[in-house]
């Protein structure tokens, strides 16, 4: 069933909670001339957070908060949004005509039902970066996206969601319901897992005596990325995609001596990078087929 939305030049928003995401869309909220009237926060760094982006908001439970709000601004973890949400509609604090929006990934706006329930406006509007919680925030959502989530077939519901998002600065992308566990996925994926492969690259070689691996690591990791970005399949260079069989026995040799940890790790990549280079045309046949069998089995083919 479609939403009628008119929105206010100017709505009152309350923030549940002011963490590191939540203050900030909270203040970038503020810059677009919205108001925000009350913000929730209980630790000592959420406090000096809201002081900071929020000056002025006072700190209330989060059912006050919803209560005193036009636009609920959700910014919870995925696995206290749903308890959260019930449990402020059974104290009833949400009412109809409220745009209630939450910033989590992994959700779309199905876990807003029990608000949906007392005729709020359901939204999903999830930004694409990481957040330090500090003023300069503000400026990165100017060059993020942010995931778009409303109901299907409701077109001013879409609408709003992406006029929000584009008032806070960022360009708004549609995911639709459907797809928002996979996007995420694909996100924690890249994201994630880069900054874990990046810490240990850095790790290993600081502890092989590179000094500064970082600065090291930087111009190569950069150019990496922005060519993959640019150039998808055609970007993968390197031993594997070279079928250089001989140089990635020895990445496992040595991985196996000094740093048996991360054995594991380069060779689920190795065969991933292996089947990318093949399906480009990068890597032929032969040389897959003996890139696998060491990766597979620690030997060459034959």
């Amino acid at each position: 069933m479609g939403h009628a939305v008119t929105r206010p030049a100017r709505l009152a928003v309350g923030v549940v909670s002011a963490g590191r995401v939540g203050s900030v869309l909270g203040a970038a909220l503020a810059r677009a001339g919205h108001s925000v009237v009350a913000a929730s926060g209980v630790s000592d760094a959420s406090v000096r957070r809201a002081e900071r982006l929020l000056p002025g908001v006072p700190l209330r439970p989060p059912d006050e908060v919803v209560s005193s709000a036009d636009l609920v601004l959700l910014a919870l973890p995925d696995d206290v949004l749903g308890p959260m949400v019930a449990g402020l509609a059974n104290a009833g604090a949400f009412r109809a005509g409220q745009i209630v929006v939450h910033t989590c990934g992994a959700h779309g706006i199905d876990v807003l039902r029990p608000a949906v329930e007392t005729g709020a406006l359901p939204l999903a509007l999830h930004p694409v970066m990481t957040f330090t919680g500090a003023p300069e925030d503000l400026q990165r959502l100017d060059s993020c996206s942010m995931g778009v989530t409303a109901a299907d077939g409701d077109e001013a519901a879409w609408n709003v969601g992406e006029a929000l998002t584009m008032e806070m600065g960022a360009e708004p992308v549609r995911i639709p319901e459907a797809a928002r566990p996979l996007y995420h996925a694909s996100l924690a994926h890249g994201a994630n897992h880069l900054a874990t492969l990046v810490a240990d690259c850095v790790e290993l070689l600081r502890h092989n005596g590179v000094r500064d691996p970082e600065r090291l690591l930087a111009p190569l990791l950069s150019a990496a990325l922005d060519n993959a970005l640019r150039h998808g399949d055609r970007a993968l260079t390197g031993p594997v995609a070279r079928g250089d069989v001989g140089t990635v026995r020895t990445h496992l040799r040595v991985l196996g001596e000094r740093a048996p940890e991360l054995r594991s790790a380069y060779t689920v990549l190795a065969r991933r990078t292996a089947a990318r280079a093949s399906q480009a045309g990068l890597l032929g046949g032969d040389a897959a087929r003996e890139i696998a069998d060491l990766l597979d089995n620690g030997r060459e083919g034959t």
